[in-house]
């Protein structure tokens, strides 16, 4: 049951990229992370009633709103990438990031991986370099420099350091402290878009339509983090992260059925590169 809550979880996170991918392409991402980070801490605060009751400490609060402006920095960077570049391409690189980052600390502070971690340290550094290498521009970015392209690569890259960030944050949340961290951290994010969007003098306004796409994309990203913070507390850890980290194969396969994305056969030997990798240094730690 625990495994099945995982892959559930992997399966709406790379829903929830995708629709804010899809959504970040017609309007601003501040204005999307705004809208869908409210969404999710809406769902979120209509569903604490039903939960447990639990006692968080003034660390897992800080704890909550560390991974609050992570998390936010994380899925900005990640709809941006998501709008300027292909979705078959940055959602995996973001994952392998958010997953060496946390493998990284642990060494820096005296861990010591076997041989299938460092082999998957190698592995996400060689898909990278595959999966980067966009010969055919995909429809979002045929109007796009070299330069330009890159620059989306580059947020990818950001994205997932800040999704490691944030998955570090969220490990030292006591599991007494219940849901809570999540308001907390959701909390912290929406203000500071909110401000970001005030001082950058962007628009909220949007569509209707993108209003919807944002909402479903928040509310779907709130349920993934429930439902990995339930697997993690109660299941494996290694294995856990492990299916919860599948998530770019969703919305690769979502990019692919609905945009009509295609990857080169180069590009394709990145994405499984990336994928194996997740499998490799999370399952083997």
């Amino acid at each position: 049951m625990l495994y099945a809550l995982a892959l559930l979880s992997a399966a709406v996170y790379g829903a929830a990229d995708f629709f804010g991918g899809l959504a970040s392409r017609r309007v601003s991402a501040i204005a999307i992370v705004v809208i869908s980070q409210c969404a999710g801490l809406i769902a979120l605060l209509l569903i604490l009633p039903f939960l447990p009751v639990s006692s968080p400490a003034a660390a897992d609060w800080m704890w909550g709103a560390a991974a609050g402006v992570a998390g936010g920095a994380g899925v900005a960077l990640l709809y941006r990438a998501l709008a300027i570049t292909s979705m078959a391409i940055a959602a995996p690189i973001t994952a392998v990031c958010a997953v060496t980052l946390p493998v990284a600390v642990s060494i820096a502070l005296g861990e010591r991986p076997g041989t299938g971690p460092l082999a998957g340290i190698a592995l996400a550094l060689a898909s990278i370099v595959l999966v980067s290498q966009q010969n055919t521009p995909s429809p979002v970015a045929k109007g796009l420099s070299p330069v330009e392209r890159s620059w989306g690569i580059a947020t990818a890259l950001a994205s997932g350091v800040a999704i490691g960030l944030f998955f570090l944050a969220v490990a030292r949340i006591r599991p007494e402290a219940g849901m809570w961290p999540l308001v907390a951290a959701r909390c912290v994010s929406v203000g500071l878009f909110a401000m970001l969007a005030v001082v950058t003098k962007r628009s909220l306004r949007m569509p209707a339509s993108v209003i919807a796409i944002a909402v479903a994309g928040g509310v779907l990203d709130m349920l993934a983090n429930v439902l990995y913070l339930v697997a993690s507390r109660y299941g494996p850890l290694s294995i856990v992260v492990t299916l919860s980290s599948l998530y770019p194969a969703g919305t690769v396969l979502l990019a692919r059925m609905v945009l009509g994305e295609r990857l080169s056969a180069l590009q394709v030997v990145g994405v499984i590169c990336a994928l194996v990798a997740v499998l490799l240094i999370v399952g083997s730690r």
